[in-house]
């Protein structure tokens, strides 16, 4: 959940409560300062690092006023166990601060038995004044229950909010650059929530994104809510559990702090007397030093203002729930500025409470070695101290465990993998023996349990010069290098490999190559003349050896990240040296004399099919002339094509197989099939297809379609061309004016298609049909009775006649 600060006013207006709705809620006002320390069982730690207190504790108590304070305050300590069971009144205990020995030397507080609630009030002296506080708390302790629980809330969010604005401030300061992996990892260590679109804006920008709206940034934190877990029994907490859960007061995204703030609020008018009224204080402590910061100025006027400060729960330890972010990942000891990563516990890395941290490491011969350690959230971990290593004789895998203390309590963090330093022999991956090319950068996968301590890498060539790499820790174990031998020459080469602490690289001796590419595959059917070679750098290939039959290059193409290379064999005769199944070791050869063996399996044939013949049939159009296609290869795109195949390869038609119909460039196409009924077989070998184009392929469809079967397998044989579809206008009517010098008008709907018309099969008179045009008539030469000839734009070449009404001009 966020915390809001600033949102409680349109929550008090909603209560009732118009006399809070106009006080400020940001809690930057200065209140006074306090010194707290804390003893148990003869040790003492500032209220900073004390998460909880316990039944016998010594509370050494402060208050720094300064010696110009002109109003007395009296100090009194209260102790409550539960907000139904009113406390007596020896857990009371009161100090005056403005005395000598006060203001010196502080005063001691024991935490009596049964405990389980304290809290500091901070109230301008008056006459009776340490009564009447005290009546207040036993007439209502539920009510200062859940008071002290909700600053305790409060002040443990505040920690975590004020923690990243501090950070995210000083990383815009000093380096914007690294502001986004910072912030996320701040992100992950505080409970933080950030908006990634902040990162969108430029770099000046983004630091004034990630800090605004403040009362939305800290997310809900379980280990915090455990330590000051809320009572629900008071009665007005129902009222406040509802009007926090809704929109206007936080929708959810924010209720549970809202719910916090406007409990303490409600709580405190609610106690209100004419003597005093109450004002919280969230206390933020550094070291033995509490500075409390207030909401409202305090009053010295009647009701006069009482300062509600609340101390640690008293309670048993809440450990925090610490957890390494990786369990898995492995670190090495010597990397100079070590961090490792953790999360899970917010409070940690926001607050004192936890405290002197070591990482504690257990050698296999019985030695350990404890390194110091703190909770860095910069840098999403805890950073350790690693000068101790230097005289430190380790083994190489190790286990390293966090282990520091919770107040008084020792505690076991996570459990982290760690390697040291050694010397160490590398092994190169099989396939990368022989795989350093020169004339471009190339990868080089090393292996060693000594991966995750390298610091550098270099490539020494054998004349000297050295080659800066970029690499990565892929695994553990196992380095990812890339090499860069652009501008180098074939030869032996040394990899450097420098790991953290040791002075003298590891050396792994190599061998660079020219490139003489990778033949994958070569691909090649009984009764095709060509091939296919898959693989790299094919351009170097020219020419290839497949038993007797010699195959040279046809075309260069890439696809599926891979060289294809197409081979011919340039006589067709020596083909039927090469039988199905038959497997054959090829000769590849190179343009620098080399032949590389390459194993090679002949492939079946792939499927094979004969067009028989084919028929159009037309589909009349109402009110519309037939335009007779003089071109046999044409049809209408309304018009449906019955067409007979028959299979050669195979001899049968299996029923499995498909017809596949497509225009030019593939880019309309459908396949046609027995069990779609657009395939029925007439025998055993021949089978009739009916193709309907504008269905099937779209109204924008024409120019010339081919056809290719495809097998059960998806072996598809070559294109054969089928036909031309052409698209026809509607033409309804000619008419004409009496006098035969002047032209007639044709008129009829998609007139566009039309290249030309004429009225004669030679085009002696013709006219022209403009690019672009729309109208649904067009002049046109005087008929010779009722034919008028023309071409249509998809085939000009062909002259189809047609015949139609001749009307006089009306």
């Amino acid at each position: 959940m966020g915390i809001r600060f600033c949102c409680f006013s349109v929550v008090w207006v909603l209560l009732g409560l118009t006399s809070l709705s106009q006080a400020d809620n940001s809690f930057d006002l200065a209140g006074p300062r306090i010194d707290i320390k804390v003893t148990r069982a003869g040790k003492t730690l500032p209220i900073s690092q004390v998460p909880n207190l316990q039944p016998g504790d010594r509370v050494w108590v402060r208050s720094e006023m300064p010696d110009s304070q002109s109003v007395h305050y009296l100090l009194v300590a209260a102790f409550l166990r539960g907000s139904t069971n009113p406390p007596p009144e020896h857990w009371f205990l009161k100090s005056e601060t403005w005395t000598k020995g006060v203001r010196e030397e502080g005063v001691v507080f024991t935490v009596p038995p049964d405990a389980q609630q304290a809290l500091l009030l901070l109230a301008p002296r008056t006459g009776g004044d340490f009564s009447a506080l005290r009546s207040a708390v036993q007439r209502k302790p539920g009510a200062f229950v859940r008071a002290s629980q909700d600053l305790s809330q409060a002040s443990l969010d505040r920690t975590r909010l004020d923690k990243f604005l501090s950070a995210v401030r000083q990383v815009s300061a000093s380096d914007p650059s690294q502001l986004h992996d910072t912030s996320l990892r701040l992100a992950r260590s505080l409970g933080i929530k950030v908006d990634e679109q902040c990162f969108d804006k430029p770099t000046e920008q983004q630091a004034p994104c990630l800090t605004r709206n403040t009362e939305q940034l800290v997310l809900e934190d379980g280990h915090s809510q455990s330590m000051v877990a809320a009572l629900t029994s008071a009665p007005n907490m129902d009222l406040v559990g509802v009007i926090s859960g809704t929109k206007l007061g936080g929708g959810g995204a924010y209720s549970s702090y809202i719910g916090a703030f406007v409990d303490v609020a409600h709580i405190m008018e609610n106690l209100r007397t004419a003597e005093y009224q109450y004002i919280p204080a969230l206390a933020l402590p550094k070291e033995e030093q509490v500075d409390l910061k207030l909401n409202n100025p305090p009053s010295f006027n009647k009701p006069k203002s009482v300062l509600v400060m609340s101390l640690p729960a008293v309670e048993a330890a809440q450990f925090p729930p610490l957890r390494a972010v990786d369990p898995k990942q492995v670190f090495c000891l010597q990397t100079p500025s070590l961090v490792l990563p953790a999360e899970g516990a917010p409070l940690v890395f926001s607050t004192a409470l936890a405290h002197d941290f070591v990482l504690h490491i257990d050698g296999k011969a019985g030695t350990s070695l404890d390194l110091p350690a703190h909770a860095d959230p910069l840098h999403g971990g805890f950073a350790i101290d690693t000068s101790r290593l230097r005289t430190a004789n380790l083994e190489t895998d190790l286990r390293g465990t966090l282990r520091g203390y919770w107040g008084f309590e020792p505690i076991d963090g996570p459990v982290f993998q760690l390697r040291s330093s050694q010397t160490s022999t590398w092994e190169i991956a099989s396939a990368d023996q022989n795989n350093l090319i020169v004339g471009r950068e190339d990868t080089l996968r090393l292996h060693s349990n000594g991966a995750t301590c390298v610091d550098d890498i270099t490539v020494k060539t054998q004349h000297g010069k050295m080659l800066k790499t970029t690499w990565k820790v892929e695994k553990p174990d196992e380095l990812k290098v890339q090499v860069p031998l652009k501008d180098e020459a074939p030869g032996p080469v040394t990899v450097l490999v420098k790991q953290h602490g040791l002075s003298q690289p590891d050396e792994v001796p190599l061998h660079t190559y020219s490139e003489v590419g990778r033949l994958d595959r070569f691909t090649i059917n009984v009764g095709d003349q060509n091939g296919t070679l898959q693989g790299t750098r094919l351009d170097e290939v020219v020419g290839l050896e497949l038993n007797g039959v010699h195959f040279v290059p046809a075309g260069l193409s890439r696809a599926q990240e891979q060289d294809q290379l197409k081979l011919a064999a340039p006589d067709p005769a020596a083909m039927s040296a090469l039988h199905p199944g038959e497997k054959i070791q090829a000769q590849v050869a190179l343009k620098d004399g080399r032949v590389v063996p390459l194993q090679t399996e002949v492939e079946a044939p792939r499927p094979k099919a004969t067009l028989i013949s084919k028929n159009v049939q037309q589909n009349p159009t109402p009110n519309s002339a037939t335009i007779r296609l003089a071109n046999p290869d044409d049809f209408p795109q309304d018009g449906r094509l019955s067409f007979f195949i028959k299979s050669e390869i195979p001899s049968n038609f299996p029923r499995a197989e498909k017809i596949e119909v497509a225009n030019q460039d593939e880019s309309s196409h459908v396949q046609l099939t027995l069990a779609d009924g657009s395939l029925t077989l007439q025998d055993s070998q021949t089978v009739l297809a009916v193709l309907d184009p504008l269905k099937s392929l779209g109204a924008s469809v024409f120019g010339p379609l081919r056809f290719r079967p495809i097998d059960p397998n998806g072996v598809a044989g070559d294109w054969q061309p089928l036909a031309s579809v052409v698209r026809v206008p509607s033409l309804k009517e000619v008419t004409c004016p009496d006098s035969p010098d002047k032209q007639c008008t044709l008129s009829g709907t998609n007139l566009f298609l039309l290249d030309s018309i004429a009225s004669d099969s030679e085009f002696k008179h013709s006219a022209p049909v403009p690019v672009g045009f729309s109208q649904s008539s067009i002049a046109v030469p005087r008929p010779n009775g009722t034919l008028l000839y023309i071409k249509l734009r998809d085939d000009p070449a062909a002259v189809n006649p047609v015949a139609l009404p001749v009307l006089p001009e009306r």
